[in-house]
């Protein structure tokens, strides 16, 4: 896992409160297509900001729980969401929920998938606990999409094969329709949701995606870290001289327990 200093913790916060991520958990937030009431699991919640708009979105007769494997991640989610008391945060896997059968009505799980081991394993889990006819909605990356210019495309190149490697599946949003109708589930939306920076903003995906590279790379030993320091330099410098670019892509796919 991945740890950070108060300088690197407050840039990924930012991050994770700037557009460009409030975007991402929107457009999953409105796939759910929520009613007050409604019982939600929040699977991989991390923080806690996703936690914290489904507890609006079901109100006061609603439920979310919310389920993170990380110590660490229950700890900011807990303290984030302590006022709002129709949120129930715990520790479980996506392969094992800690839950009963049928007894949620929709599930949430974003940038979560491409570090499940067993995705088809964890598909016929959620199968389990939710309502016949509940609704599924997962968003991850697809790493194919990301672009990122360079002067220099073999340290790029480098950095991005590195970057792979704290993953499980690069290309969730591929594969996992088929994995999906194999599970029990009816596809019934595919929604892309595109990224371009061109200025790298200090809160935008592009900045956390420097930082977060950056960090495991040094953090792992990966990579000679004069290397790694100048792939970062050299995307500052770019966005200095107003030719940075950067660019990925989203998909929130949308099921029905059939």
């Amino acid at each position: 896992m991945l740890t950070f200093d108060a300088q690197t913790a407050r840039i990924l916060d930012d991050a994770y409160q700037g557009s460009d991520i409030v975007k991402r958990r929107m457009a999953n937030f409105d796939a759910l297509g929520l009613r007050a009431g409604d019982r939600v699991l929040d699977l991989g919640c991390g923080t806690g900001l996703m936690t914290l708009e489904l507890s609006r979105g079901v109100g006061e007769d609603g439920r979310v729980i919310a389920i993170d494997p990380s110590a660490e991640m229950r700890e900011y989610a807990n303290s984030r969401c302590s006022a709002r008391e129709n949120i129930e945060i715990h520790e479980g896997w996506a392969n094992d929920l800690p839950l009963a059968d049928e007894c949620i009505d929709k599930v949430a799980a974003v940038q979560v998938f491409e570090y499940v081991e067993d995705i088809p394993g964890a598909l016929r889990e959620i199968h389990r606990v939710l309502a016949r006819g509940g609704r599924l909605v997962i968003g991850d990356m697809h790493w194919d999409t990301m672009a990122m210019f360079t002067d220099d495309r073999p340290r790029m190149g480098l950095m991005r094969s590195i970057w792979d490697r704290h993953m499980v599946e690069r290309r969730v949003p591929a594969v996992l329709p088929a994995m999906m109708e194999d599970a029990g589930f009816v596809v019934e939306e595919i929604r892309p949701l595109t990224y371009v920076d061109r200025t790298l903003r200090p809160d935008g995906l592009a900045h956390m995606m420097i930082v977060l590279m950056k960090n495991y790379t040094i953090q792992k030993e990966l990579l000679d870290s004069a290397i790694v320091e100048a792939w970062a330099d050299e995307q500052f410098e770019l966005a200095r001289t107003g030719r940075f670019f950067f660019t990925i892509s989203h998909f929130v796919v949308a099921a029905r327990k059939r």
